[in-house]
């Protein structure tokens, strides 16, 4: 069995000023303080000495390190524990910065998702970690740039799991989400290896490559499948082609499948949305599905009386 080091943290992941800053003009307003808004963490991962270390960065709810005072039926006092967002492409200089804001919009507001912890999963060679080996010979290329996603699924499910689930407070609620090939990969995940997560998220997935082999192998894959609950959110733009066709046909082969408990959500996004355009909001919608926290509803309360016409406050009483 591989010895999984934590190499090191490489540091707080933070915005701020550009290193080459110029010097501040002269104003009567002086600065008081400075300080960096801080983000997240990021952590190295050796795996072994012949590999790369894997690059993973995380996001804290802001309410993950407050002091939790629920007790539960015999007055132990409990944690709370966190669902788990893996973000594939999550490099520092990938997607993790606007996915973790959507982290930190539902510390903001609670009522619009749940708050989660995002890990950022870094690819560092993503043409070959998010494919499998392709069948049709159009798509040979050299050894080593494609063909590599069962290997990165592997890291995922033996070191990158692992390591945050001992680390931090997770629920048994693991989602995951990318675009592009990291949809194709996420598909192919949800397909090969089911229980690796509970959610999946595939925004506009690259279904069209190695001539749409995996949506024509859909149907029996899921064959062997059992029918545990777990919830799968597409989502395409407007490519069109044989990525809007593979799709289809994948979509075509779960609703034959019987599986009641693979919930699938599929939002059509080919009238306003462009494959440059749809991951903000897509992902942000898919955590309203996977993880709801509706706010009041006015229709089920009595309206305060600012939102009636003509109504006055409580006990007003006009001179």
């Amino acid at each position: 069995m591989k010895t999984i080091k934590i190499a090191s943290v490489l540091f707080l992941l933070c915005v701020g000023f550009a290193t080459h800053a110029e010097p501040l003009p002269t104003s009567a307003h002086q600065i008081d303080e400075k300080s960096a808004i801080v983000l997240g963490q990021s952590y190295r991962l050796q795996v072994s000495n012949a590999e790369r270390p894997i690059e993973i960065n995380v996001y804290l709810p802001d309410s993950y390190d407050k002091t939790d005072s629920s007790v539960d039926e015999s007055n132990q006092a409990q944690e709370t524990q966190y669902p788990v967002l893996y973000l594939i492409d999550g490099g520092k200089d990938q997607d993790f910065k606007q996915i973790s804001g959507l982290g930190a919009l539902a510390s903001i507001n609670p009522y619009i998702f749940q708050e989660f912890i995002v890990v950022g999963i870094k690819t560092q060679n993503r043409r070959f970690e998010l494919t499998s080996l392709n069948l049709d010979k159009r798509y040979d290329r050299p050894d080593g740039y494609l063909g590599g996603a069962d290997e990165f699924r592997s890291k995922i499910k033996n070191v990158i799991l692992p390591f945050i689930e001992g680390q931090f407070r997770t629920s048994s609620k693991r989602i995951v989400v990318g675009e592009s090939l990291a949809g194709l990969f996420i598909s192919e995940t949800l397909l090969k290896t089911p229980d690796l997560f509970t959610d999946y998220i595939a925004i506009s997935p690259s279904l069209w490559y190695d001539d749409r082999q995996l949506a024509k192998q859909t149907s029996e894959l899921l064959k062997k499948h059992d029918n545990s609950t777990r919830n799968l959110y597409i989502t395409m733009a407007n490519e069109g082609g044989t990525m809007q066709k593979g799709l289809d046909e994948m979509l075509e082969a779960i609703k034959k499948s019987g599986l009641k408990n693979l919930k699938t959500r599929y939002v059509d996004r080919r009238d306003n949305e462009f494959h440059w355009t749809i991951y903000h909001d897509a992902v942000s919608d898919a955590l309203r599905w996977i993880l709801p926290n509706p706010g009041p509803d006015y229709a089920d309360e009595e309206l305060p009386w600012y939102l009636i016409d003509g109504a006055n406050p409580p006990d007003w009483n006009p001179k």
